[in-house]
């Protein structure tokens, strides 16, 4: 296999290459055959609830099933970026916002957590602890003017998100904030796949039936009681079915509180799937990142060779996103319940070159981090420094308000999300 010095790095992300990839073929933890859950999407109760398409391999129409979305593989990418950065492994810039001192359960979330990066609502209602708005700091009017053709300011405040991609649509320009496409993007899919059923059933051991009303306490009608006496009548005289389910189906009956025997059923809509193999493609474009430009330092004063410091900026960018892609790989992939896959074989990540050329390449862990940091200082040395906490943010008072409303209001009513 190729080793891939910095200088290799260097000459394939600003001249030579196309892109790194990796296509690692996966089993279920529990072996071949054994059945896999797949991520699920909202429609009608009658519909398979997977994503399912045809895709062309080998020449063949071939069932594949969603098993991890290009949105969720980066998130999954991000986090191990960020556990290699809390643990020292990795040093790079990471923005957060700090609510231990309103909301200690939070904790910080940074901007490899935000479901938009650093372009999120939760980093647009934060400030400093002086009480500076994030977007009046020199670093936040930077990123709302940064674009592809200068993105020094995005480089030293979130590179992540040069990686990873993000559109500033909540910023002060709205819409027309900066788009930056994703360099890296992955995605895990099952190949020739088979639907599968699954199976409900509970017996209550207190034997409670469903023919045992049960009724909201004219006390407090958030609490129920099966007494009719006790009951809260409405203004017609009838008594009030205690319940909060929104089809109104399980008003008024045991199960709304989780008492009661559950009748033996069949789901034939999520019940899991079987597939020949799942397969975990990753591509991560180095055209996309040569498409980026650093012509000035994020406050705008003039660098001495722009041309240099974005080739140094570059190779950064790229070294941190394949340490995302190393790090993903070795926390493994448990995408979620009855969905723990393995590798059939250890595959390596290629070069692809522009002749379509590929070379695999040696790239473990301890090199990932060497590579990253060998390049921030020559990124650093050209003129765009990393910092490892560029900005430190708390939440705005209206944002902890709104907050502590909501948590309020599900403490009352429960879930009350639209939908």
């Amino acid at each position: 296999m190729t080793t891939l010095s910095i200088e290799y790095l260097h000459e394939l992300v600003n001249r030579t290459g196309a892109a790194f990839r990796l296509r690692q073929r996966l089993q279920p933890a529990g072996g071949p055959g054994d059945k896999m859950f797949p991520s699920t999407f909202a429609t009608n109760e009658r519909t398979l609830k997977y994503a399912v398409e045809t895709r062309r391999i080998d020449g063949q129409d071939v069932r594949c099933v969603l098993l991890d979305s290009v949105a969720s593989q980066a998130n999954r990418m991000e986090e191990a970026l960020l556990a290699a950065w809390r643990e020292g492994r990795l040093d790079f810039p990471v923005v957060g916002v700090d609510f231990a001192g309103h909301l200690p359960d939070l904790g910080t979330i940074t901007a490899l957590q935000a479901p938009h990066r650093v372009a999120d609502a939760i980093l647009r209602d934060a400030m400093t602890p002086e009480g500076t708005p994030f977007r009046d700091t020199s670093l936040g009017r930077g990123f709302t003017d940064a674009t592809p053709r200068n993105a020094s300011a995005l480089y030293v405040l979130c590179p992540s998100a040069l990686v990873f991609g993000v559109w500033d649509s909540t910023g002060p320009k709205g819409g027309l904030g900066a788009k930056f496409q994703r360099a890296l993007a992955a995605e895990v899919v099952a190949i020739g796949c088979r639907e599968g059923v699954k199976v409900g059933s509970r017996i209550d051991p207190l034997a409670i039936t469903s023919g045992a009303t049960i009724y909201a306490h004219k006390g407090n009608p958030n609490e129920w009681t099966p007494d009719l006496d006790e009951a809260l009548h409405d203004a017609k005289g009838k008594p009030v079915l205690f319940g909060k389910s929104a089809s109104g189906d399980r008003k008024g009956r045991p199960a709304g509180i989780n008492h009661g025997n559950i009748a033996p059923s069949v789901d034939e809509w999520s019940g899991g799937i079987t597939a020949d193999y799942a397969l975990q493609t990753v591509v991560f474009s180095l055209a996309a990142l040569r498409r980026l430009q650093f012509r000035t330092a994020p406050d705008g004063s003039p660098l001495n060779d722009p041309v240099a410091t974005s080739a140094a900026a570059r190779t950064a960018l790229a070294a941190l996103g394949l340490a995302g892609i190393v790090a993903a790989r070795m926390a493994g992939f448990d995408l979620r319940s009855r969905c723990l896959l393995v590798p059939e074989a250890a595959a390596p990540i290629e070069i692809v070159t522009g002749d379509g050329a590929a070379t695999a390449v040696a790239l473990e862990t301890a090199q990932a981090t060497a590579l990253v940091r060998e390049a921030a200082d020559r990124a650093a040395a050209a003129g765009l420094a990393w910092s490892r906490e560029p900005l430190k943010l708390v939440p705005t008072p209206k944002l902890v308000a709104l907050i502590q409303k909501s948590r309020d209001l599900q403490a009352v009513h429960g879930d009350t999300e639209e939908g």
